[in-house]
């Protein structure tokens, strides 16, 4: 099985390291694409007004200057020679992807772009629960669990329009007694957080980050289950169609389109 390794966090994450063990106990074909610099929150953002440069680190080792949707792009057109990857694994992120973050997430994005090129895909994220620099964050938790049930999904396949997005609790392994297939959660307050800054030259600028406060979210959410130290495995898909809603709409907004009355004449 030849494996491409993606992330958000950088060629020199130390959650790529992790990965790069996972995927050795899974195969011995194990491909590199990375960012050169941190794309978190960067989404499925492609890279068009600026050219891509890559440094190839080693053989089968690549840093690219872009996002990570760039970087499976690039793989399977450019950098990845001979076969095809047959699977791409994107993570260990450094923190949780779960509920409304899966559609920032660059960890995810590099799963779904793999799904988008036909490869079967999973994100995998090493939840925390405080994110200073010096905190370190449970990867030996990812390193335990990830190869079975990466082994044991590929096993019994999921659809091809799906990835799966697996999410690690912030508690050493032997604390974690339970894998939980769960839906994607949403969370009940506002967390992001924009905090005004003046530079030294008098000018304004801002900051952009997450508040650390923790939601009361129902059961079989990727959320409950990260919260009581499961590993949570959802399938996402990105069709973003809301299908109640196609429905009602179609009785009052099919047919010719409506037209808008003509304003009134100024005095009548």
């Amino acid at each position: 099985m030849r494996i491409l390794l993606t992330n958000d966090d950088g060629i020199h994450a130390p959650g790529l390291e992790a990965l790069e063990r996972i995927a050795a106990a899974l195969s011995d074909d194990v491909w590199v694409v990375a960012p050169e610099y941190e794309q978190s929150g960067a989404s499925r953002a492609l890279t068009l007004a600026d050219p891509l440069r890559v440094r190839k680190i080693s053989e089968r080792r690549f840093a690219v200057e872009g996002t990570p949707t760039d970087c499976v792009a690039l793989a399977f057109q450019e950098l990845v020679q001979g076969a095809r990857p047959d699977l791409v694994l994107s993570g260990v992120n450094r923190g949780q992807n779960l509920a409304e973050d899966v559609t920032l997430s660059g960890t995810v994005a590099g799963a779904i772009e793999g799904m988008v090129l036909g490869v079967p895909a999973i994100a995998l994220s090493q939840a925390m629960t405080y994110f200073a620099d010096e905190v370190v964050a449970h990867w030996e938790t990812a390193e335990h669990f990830a190869p079975g049930i990466i082994r044991r999904l590929l096993e019994v396949g999921w659809p091809s329009d799906v990835v799966m997005n697996v999410n690690f609790p912030a508690i050493p392994p032997e604390r974690v007694d339970a894998v939980e297939v769960t839906r994607q959660g949403f969370r009940d307050s506002h967390l992001r957080r924009i905090e005004k800054r003046t530079d030294l030259r008098g000018r304004d600028y801002y900051w952009t980050g997450f508040t650390a406060k923790p939601s009361n979210p129902p059961e079989g959410t990727d959320l409950r289950a990260v919260y009581e130290g499961r590993i949570s495995v959802t399938p996402l898909h990105i069709d973003l169609t809301h299908n109640a809603t196609v429905a009602t709409l179609k009785g009052v907004l099919g047919g010719a389109p409506p037209k808008l009355a003509p304003k009134p004449e100024p005095g009548l």
